[in-house]
């Protein structure tokens, strides 16, 4: 016997909020009213469907499909940056920064630039990270160990380091973490 579901507001907003564009459902499936809103609402279209081509996201959870996107952010290496929004850094390093993908964008990881002034900082990653270096002088330092990273280099650093950024003039960098949300 096929079990019935019943797929809730909430279930479609976890589902927007993932990316997703389509809510798959089998046609034993009941989908609320206000969920239908909500779908509606959100741009996620409920298609009925025996689930056989469908993902599910998650144990009892209704299955979604999303489309491919493509993200071109053009012009990386002279985007504009924003303030750096976490407490660490002095003023004087004018750390900046912007996320330019992630999961926004359907992605279960991010990729960003930032930027960095004289001096150095502490943090911990709660998250791997990849930095390609674009210009400047990128130093990083976990426990005893320093690496110098320049134009064209690439530095990975673990989840669960407690690193310090740091350059001797200037630094500007790609970023790519896993997961997405690396900012909390």
């Amino acid at each position: 016997m096929t079990r019935r579901r019943v797929v809730s507001a909430d279930d479609v907003l976890r589902l927007a909020s993932s990316g997703a564009t389509e809510l798959v459902v089998a046609p034993e499936d009941r989908v609320t009213p206000l969920a239908r809103d909500v779908a509606h609402e959100k741009g996620v279209r409920v298609v009925v469907d025996d689930g056989a081509r469908a993902v599910r996201v998650g144990p009892g959870a209704p299955a979604a499909r999303t489309a491919p996107r493509l993200r071109h952010v053009a012009g990386v290496a002279t985007l504009p940056l924003d303030p750096f929004p976490f407490a660490g850094p002095g003023p004087a390093m004018d750390v900046r920064l912007r996320d330019v993908v992630g999961s926004a964008d359907g992605m279960p990881m991010a990729a960003g630039v930032m930027s960095l002034r004289e001096g150095s900082f502490a943090w911990r990653l709660d998250y791997d990270e990849v930095e390609y270096v674009l210009e400047g002088e990128l130093h990083i330092t976990c426990g005893d160990e320093r690496v110098v990273g320049r134009p064209g280099d690439v530095i990975a650093v673990p989840k669960g380091s407690s690193i310090t950024f740091g350059t001797p003039s200037w630094a500007r960098f790609l970023y790519v973490t896993y997961p997405a949300d690396w900012g909390g």
